[in-house]
């Protein structure tokens, strides 16, 4: 029975890192709205949009997506939801795909782990956008402008 249970410390850690992320990416969630580009190496870029969909004293939902003009492949759309006063950040969904709670049977098509994978694809995706660096749209194009 012990084996069964969910890992809820890997998955609390996991949660409040994202929100450092989203936080210093966001600026502590200031705005409703966030639009960033990246460039990738073949000088291609990639939309990455940020939504503020529900606001509350204490929470949080936010729509992500990453689009590239050139790939249908990558793109891709998150709901997120914030908890500032636990500073946790979960995925509420991936691609309008809803992981099942705890308590229900799983059927086939999901895994036993679905909701850890998808925080655990916003914990790669939020890494990939640092590493890769971003910026608003303005600035881009500043840049690109001198």
């Amino acid at each position: 029975m012990r084996n069964r249970l969910p890992k809820t410390s890997h998955h609390i850690a996991i949660c409040e890192a994202n929100y450092l992320r989203l936080s210093n990416l966001l600026s502590h969630f200031i705005l409703d709205k966030y639009h960033f580009e990246t460039i990738l190496g073949n000088s291609k870029s990639q939309d990455i949009s940020f939504l503020v969909l529900d606001r509350t004293k204490h929470t949080l939902t936010i729509e992500a997506k990453q689009t590239n003009k050139s790939s249908s492949l990558n793109i891709f759309t998150l709901r997120i939801n914030i908890f500032i006063d636990a500073e946790m950040a979960e995925v509420a969904s991936y691609q309008s795909e809803k992981p099942l709670p705890f308590f229900y049977k799983k059927s086939e098509i999901q895994s036993r782990d679905e909701k850890e994978q998808q925080n655990r694809f916003l914990t790669e995706w939020l890494e990939s956008i640092f590493i890769s660096g971003i910026a608003a749209k303005s600035e881009i194009a500043n840049i690109i402008d001198e």
